[in-house]
């Protein structure tokens, strides 16, 4: 087998392993309790027990183990192992990824950032080990990997739709700039994908919210926020991983300008794919600006950033594939 092939299929294999690890985080999601909940109906045990005239050591023992939710097929132990399984095979499944990186470097002797395909797998690759290791850092809960392993999962899933046989760049790509240039941009764009996520979990916990105190009944998918972390909390990881990204997407549209004067001779040049770019670098600094400013623009924050990473697709797909441009020899 070529090293083309088994890249691919560490590919396949990456998003299969990823669908059957958003089963298992889903499993968990649905019928697992967080540690909150745990601490929270023992305290209502304690409580009982010593309103009862007993004692809160009444209330230890046994009835802290995990309990049979009436209606559930499964109990809350069962469910908090299915997400255990859920977060090894998100691990396994970003090696895989990785790895088929690795092995089409080595197989055509160069970085695979030469086309869309290759852009995009290392784009779910960044965010994807971005995601691990806050989960890792225990900044996210593990119940939440559903909403990243069915993001990335439908991410990779598109790309199939682009995928060409990895060969030898065209003379105007060979250059050591696509390695600067490219990496910071993939490493940017991965590390948005999650802010990504985190955004939209906060608008959607943060409207559960609003309409509990209005004491509304939320409908689907409004209602799955019951079981997200505090939005305030969402809130901050959103911002903390804008701010982080931000820098290294100024640095990417940067370094691709002092490409573009080695390359073409001038270093901005109005090609569409760099005006998209800078819409996006424009769309990013708002949300920021908008984030540390008043109440009001605050509120607005989350829906700028949805907006930023909307904006980055449409320059990864449409300014590719429809717009006619300097970076039109790059293919799909």
């Amino acid at each position: 087998m070529k090293g083309t092939e088994v890249a691919n299929a560490l590919f396949v294999g990456a998003i299969i392993v990823y669908a059957v690890a958003m089963l298992a985080s889903a499993v968990d999601f649905a019928f697992g309790t967080s540690d909150r909940e745990v601490k929270a109906k023992k305290r209502e045990r304690e409580l009982a027990a010593v309103g009862a005239g007993g004692s809160s050591s009444d209330s230890d023992g046994a009835d802290d183990g995990p309990k049979r939710v009436a209606g559930a097929p499964l109990d809350v132990k069962a469910a908090h192992n299915a997400g255990r399984v859920g977060v090894v095979l998100t691990a396994l499944a970003t090696v895989s990824l990785i790895s088929s990186i690795v092995v089409r470097i080595s197989s055509v002797g160069r970085f695979p950032w030469g086309n869309m395909f290759e852009y995009t797998v290392g784009v779910a690759s960044v965010a994807m080990t971005t995601w691990l290791f806050l989960m890792w850092r225990g900044q996210i809960p593990r119940r939440l990997n559903v909403f990243a392993a069915f993001t990335i999962t439908m991410l990779l899933g598109a790309s199939v739709r682009y995928y060409v046989e990895a060969g030898p760049l065209v003379p105007a790509l060979e250059s050591p700039w696509i390695v600067i240039h490219v990496t910071a941009a993939i490493i940017a764009s991965g590390i948005l994908t999650v802010g990504f996520i985190y955004a939209v979990l906060h608008l959607m916990k943060r409207r559960y919210d609003a309409l509990v105190s209005d004491g509304k009944s939320p409908n689907f998918p409004i209602n799955l926020a019951a079981k997200f972390p505090d939005a305030k909390k969402l809130e901050k990881l959103t911002f903390h991983t804008h701010v982080f990204a931000f820098p290294l997407l100024t640095f990417g549209i940067f370094a691709g300008s002092v490409w573009a004067h080695y390359a073409w001779g001038r270093y901005w040049a109005w090609d569409p794919k760099e005006v998209w770019a800078f819409i996006s670098w424009v769309v990013y600094a708002a949300y920021l600006h908008s984030r540390v400013s008043g109440r009001s623009l605050k509120a607005w924050a989350p829906w700028i950033a949805i907006i930023g990473f909307a904006v980055t697709l449409f320059n990864l797909t449409a300014v590719n594939l429809v717009f006619p441009g300097l970076h039109s020899y790059s293919g799909v």
